[in-house]
């Protein structure tokens, strides 16, 4: 009887109880009761990404699309857009650059050129390029150090067993967390991790549309690592939520076992995320100071995706999880 009255009470304590007894004074943020404002941020910048989508399109890097690269050395200083628009003026087909240099600042830089739709480099196309560049810039000392050709149905093909590693890691994700959290709605945990992970991916994929970015290993490779990232910030959020609910009662209401738990976890994962931001973010100025291309495309998908993550986890999986518990709960109410 003394359980019950206690819990009774607890149903209706103030925010300011619920701050006091359950998280040491201190403020018990209200985030599902924000929940539209975090859904309406999340759907406004899906909504511009789908019009970029429209206007610009996606953009195959070669090793989906099918082309050929070529990559020189040249020692001197040169302008990154006259040269782009040399090489472009030498062809029909279209192409992109990206340019890195010497980290140790003793062999020169470097570019690389690639070229989509070709299904094959010919070798006089390579030494008739070389030439023209070895003319066009004298002093730069133009050598070319490779050449590289990909299949446009070997290219499909790969992208094609990208996403299928991706679908199946989501899957995956999905399993494991509805199989540990089964005592506290496991499918419904685990379905809206599901929409936290895609919410992620989508903002990464129109950040590669807005900055027309062509689609690359890269993009699979931090998807799949933001994937890993997000699930572990949603799961430590659960665990809480399950350690809450023990505490609070199962007669307490699940959006403030929610609040609760978010608010006593949030400084950790805050702290987690500006971390791995730092780090991701030295990583990114380094590579901007010595132009390492590769290395930029990588690291700022990266802290778009560190930043998404943890934004998801707090305000759109717990509170549409937090949305399925309360319809839940609502319909097994009506059916008694």
């Amino acid at each position: 009887m003394a359980n019950n009255v206690q819990t009774k009470a607890e149903t209706s304590m103030t925010a300011q109880e619920i701050s006091e007894k359950y998280n040491s004074g201190k403020r018990v943020l209200d985030f599902t009761g924000k929940k539209k404002i975090f859904f309406c941020i999340s759907l406004g910048i899906i909504l511009i990404g789908i019009i970029c989508n429209f206007i610009f399109g996606t953009t195959l890097d070669i090793q989906f699309s099918g082309g050929a690269t070529l990559t020189y050395s040249y020692q001197s200083e040169v302008d990154q857009n006259e040269l782009y628009n040399y090489i472009q003026e030498k062809t029909t087909d279209r192409i992109s650059t990206s340019f890195s240099s010497d980290l140790a600042g003793g062999t020169g830089n470097s570019v690389t050129v690639q070229f989509s739709g070709n299904d094959s480099i010919d070798k006089e196309i390579g030494s008739s390029l070389t030439a023209d560049l070895q003319s066009k810039y004298p002093d730069a000392g133009f050598v070319l150090l490779e050449e590289n050709s990909v299949d446009a149905s070997m290219g499909f093909s790969f992208l094609l067993k990208c996403l299928v590693a991706v679908a199946i890691a989501s899957v995956l994700m999905v399993v494991y967390v509805t199989i540990r959290f089964r005592k506290i709605g496991g499918l419904s945990a685990g379905v809206m991790a599901l929409v936290a992970l895609f919410h992620d991916v989508a903002m990464i994929y129109f950040l590669y549309v807005i900055f027309r970015w062509p689609v690359d290993s890269n993009f699979i490779a931090v998807v799949l690592m933001i994937l890993g990232y997000s699930l572990n910030d949603t799961i430590v959020i659960y665990d809480r939520v399950r350690e809450q609910r023990k505490i609070m009662g199962r007669k307490a209401g699940v959006a403030t076992i929610f609040n609760v738990s978010c608010s006593k976890t949030m400084k950790r994962t805050i702290m987690t995320s500006v971390t791995t931001l730092a780090a991701i973010l030295t990583v990114y100025i380094v590579a901007s100071v010595f132009n390492i291309a590769s290395v930029k495309g990588f690291a700022l998908p990266m802290m778009i995706g560190v930043i998404s993550g943890c934004y998801s986890s707090l305000c759109i999986a717990g509170p549409l999880w937090v949305m399925w518990q309360e319809r839940k709960a609502a319909k097994k109410a009506a059916a008694k």
